[in-house]
């Protein structure tokens, strides 16, 4: 365990300026971050007495290596790169308000060009705007089908646009005139993405205008004798009248606000937030998370100004990162003219934060013009703000019912896990490793990431195998040999790298865990508590081999058998066996039929591009960008087979010449085209969905959330 007196800067050296400051583990990785209006008084609180600190701050400095600080000119400097470095490091002991990705949002995928509207769970993606979020999918479904018939956008999904523009003929939705049939021409992309944008005003609070309009219309075709029109327009209008009907009216003078409200106890914090626009509650959000951060934070608070308000430090770190998240998620593509719907005109907290003016300005900075924070006193403002402190209550007790089993099982298997292999610690890391293949062709392995029993996979990575036998056999023994070498090449490579100056500080700090390209931290920099393999005796002694080779003393290796579930541990005859019920057993099983299921996916996936050879990849000097590149401007290699040489070459990279070869490998029926229709087309048309298989470790899709990088 470090101790803080080795790494503490030296006397003078810390600057009286405003600044930020970062703590890193001995392995390079950033442990917390914090702002302060003088770094020197507020480090030095750090290097008190440890006895007297916070059990959360004496943790956190002792497992800290390093400090480093960057003194900027402003505190809303500090703010904004706080805010930053958090975002970038995503700091073990800063509390993360992530979004809650268990409700339902309504998307509209402003970024294309015919937008969609569905139902939609999961992280937030630029470029795409969202609605709600809504507490059941199924109001959505219900507010959607009202609004298509006065809104008629499309809602399908790309695989059925694609087909239906390629068959001449709109789906139901198109015959019933609850879509307005972009996929067949009867509407531009300019008149579907009005369509698109008035249905976006409606929901954001702009109904009057609309409401207005169609009244106007449905008049003047009365007064026209077009009956049938003013018929169908007064639907319309009832439509909407119906769906306003279900967004009650809250704050009767039409305000647009988000309101917050806090509910906590000694471990966990609940957040609720109401956004009210135009006086009405369109969307509700909720975390929970744990008060790492905040006890780190109010220690220091407390010892530099003697203020040590909980609610006012949960209140600063939550506007800062939930809305710096929500102003980068509006940046760009069609939201980048709409910041009121990142951060409205008046934020309502249960306490102002201690640099309220500072916040404000940061706040209206992202807005582009004046925002507002206040603690609401009286009327129905004060009334609403209760109901969301009575939401954030209600959260943290099913929470709290929910997680009691789930933490104390987790806690369970990793002790037992640390008593049954007689390891020093509990082991916090996982990481397993897997090979999959087809009697010895398309070798892949994988590897997946477990911390604290619970997957990361922001670490998770693929690899294809380089050592692979090329008669057909399967070699599982030296596949796990080579994984586990690439693997900890690395990390030996990236310690051996380590060593620097801490910024502005003169501190050494090492750098082993930083990209030098980016200044990005490097995810595999530093070795896991516990290295699972796939496979038994063999397995297990390839693995630590290899470790013993490369000296890696501090990682523990064991494998799991699939046959009786046994524990294999190094040179050792017999197995470690696990009673079948027990939560440790639970947890090695997890993992090592997470990481089965990751390599099976990266498998399938490189034996299917394998599989279906394009015709496209016989063209001389047609490289895998400029082949997504046409069947992306083409829609499919049927349609490029039928395009001329003029109408290729306005493919940005693609020459006369290049034009040519293009037409004449199309020209030519492929093995992969012979006893199928255009086997070539469908590899293209992957290709240009973006699955890319690299020689080594490869990111197959956002879905898993998974990195990448070359070992």
């Amino acid at each position: 365990m470090p101790d803080p007196s080795t790494y503490r800067p030296a006397p003078g050296t810390i600057p009286a300026d405003p600044g930020v400051y970062k703590f890193r583990d001995p392995h390079g990785r950033v442990i917390y971050v914090g702002k302060a209006k003088s770094l020197r008084s507020r480090l030095n609180s750090y290097f008190a007495d440890v006895s007297s600190l916070h059990p959360r701050t004496r943790q956190m400095v002792t497992t800290a290596g390093s400090v480093e600080w960057t003194v900027v000119s402003t505190e809303v400097e500090a703010l904004q790169l706080e805010y930053n470095w958090i975002k970038e490091f995503d700091p073990r002991f800063n509390v993360r308000y992530r979004d809650d990705k268990t409700y339902p949002v309504l998307a509209v995928t402003l970024n294309e060009e015919f937008p969609r509207l569905f139902v939609y769970r999961g992280p937030r993606r630029k470029g795409v705007r969202y609605f709600g979020p809504y507490s059941h999918a199924w109001a959505i479904r219900e507010t959607l089908d009202l609004l298509l018939r006065v809104f008629p956008a499309r809602t399908c999904s790309a695989g059925v646009f694609k087909r239906h523009n390629q068959i001449g003929r709109p789906c139901l939705l198109g015959y019933i005139d609850k879509c307005s049939a972009p996929c067949v021409g009867r509407v531009s992309a300019a008149e579907h993405r009005e369509i698109v944008e008035d249905f976006c005003d409606f929901l954001s609070g702009r109904t009057d205008r609309l409401v207005r309009q169609l009244e106007t219309r449905m008049h003047d075709a009365a007064e026209d004798l077009d009956f049938e029109t003013a018929a169908r327009l007064r639907d319309d209008v009832g439509a909407l009248k119906k769906a306003l009907e279900k967004q009650a009216v809250v704050l009767g003078d039409g305000t647009d606000a988000d309101l917050v409200a806090f509910a906590s106890d000694d471990l966990e914090v609940a957040v609720q937030v109401f956004h009210v626009r135009g006086g009405r509650v369109r969307g509700q959000r909720g975390w929970v998370v744990e008060k790492a951060g905040d006890a780190i934070e109010r220690d220091a608070v407390a010892a530099d100004t003697g203020d040590e308000s909980e609610l006012a430090i949960l209140v600063e770190q939550f506007l800062t990162q939930f809305y710096g998240e929500q102003a980068a998620l509006s940046e760009g593509g069609a939201q980048a003219d709409q910041p009121a719907n990142a951060v409205p005109r008046e934020v309502l907290v249960p306490a102002l934060p201690r640099d309220v003016e500072g916040l404000q300005q940061w706040l209206s900075t992202l807005r582009g013009s004046a925002v507002q924070l206040r603690v609401p006193q009286r009327g129905d403002k004060k009334a609403l703000a209760e109901t969301v402190e009575r939401n954030a209550k209600e959260s943290l007790a099913q929470h709290k019912l929910r997680r009691a089993g789930d933490f104390t099982s987790r806690s369970a298997a990793l002790q037992g896990i640390q008593e049954a292999l007689d390891l020093d610690s509990a082991p916090l890391r996982i990481e397993c490793v897997d090979i999959s293949h087809v009697q010895g062709t398309d070798v892949v392995a994988s590897l997946v990431v477990f911390e604290d029993g619970l997957p990361r996979k922001s670490d998770y990575r693929h690899y294809a195998i380089r050592e692979a036998a090329g008669d057909g056999r399967s070699d599982d023994v030296a596949s796990i040999a080579e994984v586990t070498r690439r693997r900890f090449l690395r990390h030996n490579r990236d310690a051996a790298s380590g060593g620097g100056a801490g910024a502005d500080g003169g501190d050494q700090a090492p750098e082993a865990a930083l990209d030098p390209q980016t200044g990005r931290p490097r995810k595999f920099a530093y070795p896991p508590n516990l290295f699972v393999v796939d496979g038994g005796s063999p397995q297990v002694n390839a693995a630590a081999e290899v470790l013993d080779e490369l000296g890696v003393t501090d990682v523990a290796v064991i494998g799991l058998a699939k046959r009786l579930e046994e524990v294999w541990v190094p040179n050792e005859e017999d197995p470690v066996i696990l009673p079948r019920t027990s939560e440790s057993l639970y947890l090695l099983q997890r993992v090592r039929d997470e990481a089965h299921r990751f390599a099976i996916t990266f498998h399938r996936s490189k034996r299917s591009r394998r599989m279906t050879a394009s015709a496209l990849d016989s063209v001389r000097g047609l490289g895998e960008t400029r082949r997504t590149a046409l069947v992306t401007h083409f829609g499919s290699v049927a349609k490029l087979r039928e395009a001329t040489v003029e109408e290729i070459t306005a493919v940005p990279g693609i020459g006369v010449t290049t034009a040519q070869a293009v037409l004449a490998a199309l020209a030519e029926p492929t093995s992969g085209q012979r006893g199928a229709p255009s086997t070539g087309e469908a590899a293209a048309d992957v290709a240009a969905g973006g699955v890319v298989v690299g020689d080594d470790v490869t990111d197959i899709g956002a879905s898993e959330r998974t990195g990448h990088s070359r070992e």
